[in-house]
């Protein structure tokens, strides 16, 4: 091992020998938590992504693949009841194609065009027609099962028989029974791409005759409306189409808050096919076909003989002449224009439409009801020839509701706020443990560091009064090495080669000592004076040592 090494997890073993027993029970526990902490966020960024594997599972293939992944040793994820199973991102493409392999998912009680491989040469016509409707059916309703949000889909159809002895052929009609995943609410997209797929998919169907029923019992799509929902339905979406538009012009212009829209539209209820024929020459008409005939008349007569009326008229004796005759006649028949015109009229056709609108008198600048009407008129689609009617009224709005309105807008602004907050904090959580675990190394290491630096100085304190009792001992003017940069000792004058007079030998000797006593006071005071901060260590730690003792 390096040196550097070496050295380095030898200053820290002795920094942990220095800790006392609460530092090394925090110090272990934060390790612990560190630990535990770095094993929580690799097992979180490290964990495996799922996807579907198969969804809208009937129960039995469900619990045929479970099988198969325990088999193979895949984790998986059930959901939505169990008709869906979530697999790693990574083991979704091998697992589909062994379960293919294996058959599964089964193709269910419809079983689409399988059933015709399953037919015999001797089958008989009805058989081979009622099989070719259940592979339809079947087909079809497996189609619908991907859609997003059905769970199972059932079809069922009506197809008349071809026949020469029916001069008026009946038109097939199907009917689509769907259940959703959870409890889900189809749109009406949804409803009108079943009803023109299942319509798409049969020879002479038209939407009009298909009927989408929900596993609630909702008719979705009734047979001969072609649309979903009734009239009253299609007018409070038309409704809330118009309302939502002129609603948010006004707020753009007025601000939100400052102007009410209330739409309401008469619909049709009735449906119903106008034919119209119309007749024009064109100009420049070619003759389609000419006839002409022409008859002349020449010769003389006879007398007229007999009697003529009663007796008693006198009849004209005949006389002779000549008598020429002569007919002229000619037919042409010209081309002309002919347009036959037919329009189906369902029901939910807009007779007639009202729209009412209310703006805040308070924040109109520089705009009145005429200007307002224009916009909301072109907003909503007015027709005036089809007796549509458009209201605008500036009044002064109540404050109860604006300010009901704008602290429901605070509450949900202070509820996202502290939504984010929480998030925030949980997500720092990890990191502050981290953070306060490392604070908490790095002060225990800097207490144990400055304990050690006090027991250092504290034993140098120790050493400079051993050695200045040694030079006292000894010989005053003499100083240790290393002394003289730290404490200077003032020159001690030469001592007497005996004892003065007038003092005797026991009076000589508590002087000298009180002389050591003020040059000990003397030096200590200089210590201080040349290095407070680690005389002032040296005094922290005797007082620490007196209260643990």
């Amino acid at each position: 091992m390096p040196s550097s090494i070496s050295a380095a997890f030898g200053r820290l073993t002795h920094a942990l020998r220095e800790f006392t027993v609460g530092q090394r029970t925090i110090a272990i526990i934060g390790v612990a938590v560190l630990v535990v902490g770095a094993i929580g966020l690799g097992a979180w960024f490290t964990r495996p992504q799922y996807s579907p594997l198969f969804s809208g599972l009937s129960g039995s293939d469900a619990s045929a693949i479970v099988d198969q992944l325990n088999t193979d040793g895949v984790s998986y994820q059930l959901t939505d009841g169990g008709a869906t199973i979530l697999v790693p991102d990574g083991s979704v493409n091998a697992e589909r194609l062994k379960a293919a392999a294996s058959g599964l998912p089964s193709l269910g009680a419809g079983g689409g065009y399988t059933l015709l491989d399953s037919m015999g040469v001797t089958a008989s016509d009805f058989q081979q027609t009622v099989t070719y409707k259940r592979a339809i059916e079947g087909e079809l309703a497996k189609t619908i099962e991907s859609i997003d949000g059905v769970r199972t889909a059932s079809v069922q159809l009506a197809l008349p028989q071809d026949s020469v002895f029916v001069s008026q052929k009946a038109n097939p009609t199907a009917s689509v029974f769907i259940e959703t995943q959870g409890g889900k609410t189809l749109t009406t997209d949804q409803v009108q791409a079943i009803t023109h797929l299942t319509a798409a998919a049969i020879t002479n169907l038209t939407p009009d005759n298909v009927s989408v029923v929900s596993a609630d019992g909702t008719v979705l799509s009734a047979v001969g409306s072609g649309t979903t929902g009734g009239a009253d339905q299609k007018a409070s979406t038309y409704e809330d189409k118009v309302r939502a538009a002129v609603q948010k012009m006004l707020d753009q212009v007025v601000g939100v808050g400052n102007a009410t829209v209330v739409v309401a539209a008469d619909m049709s209820l009735q449906s119903a096919q106008r034919v119209e024929e119309t007749f024009s020459t064109p100009t420049d008409a070619p003759v389609l076909n000419e006839q002409s005939s022409n008859q002349t008349f020449t010769g003389t007569g006879g007398a007229a003989t007999g009697v003529l009326g009663a007796d008693s008229i006198a009849v004209p004796t005949g006389t002779s002449g000549d008598g020429s005759y002569s007919s002229d006649s000619s037919t042409k028949s010209n081309a002309i224009n002919k347009v036959t015109q037919t329009t189906d009229i369902p029901a939910g056709e807009i007779r007639r439409q009202t729209v009412s609108v209310a703006v805040n008198s308070d924040v109109v600048t520089g705009m009145d009801s005429a200007t307002l009407s224009g916009m909301v008129a072109a907003a909503a689609g007015i027709d005036a020839t089809r007796g549509d009617v458009v209201s605008v009224e500036l009044v002064s709005f109540t404050k109860a509701d604006v300010s009901q309105a704008t602290a429901a807008l605070d509450e949900a602004r202070a509820q996202e706020q502290q939504g984010n907050i929480t998030q925030m904090v949980t997500a720092a959580v990890p990191f502050v443990g981290v953070a306060l675990i490392l604070v908490i190394l790095l002060s225990g290491i800097r207490l144990s560091r400055k304990r050690r630096q006090g027991t250092n100085d504290a034993k140098d304190i120790g050493e400079m009064v051993q050695a200045r009792d040694a030079v006292e001992q000894a010989d005053p003017r003499v100083l240790p090495a290393g002394l003289g940069d730290t404490v200077a000792f003032p020159a001690p004058a030469a001592p007497a080669p005996h004892v003065p007079a007038g003092f005797g030998e026991a009076e000589y000797t508590a002087n000298q000592v009180e002389v050591g006593i003020d040059r000990m006071r003397m030096d200590i005071d200089r210590l201080a004076a040349a290095s407070p901060e680690r005389t002032a260590e040296y005094l922290r730690s005797l007082m620490d040592d007196r209260s643990l003792a």
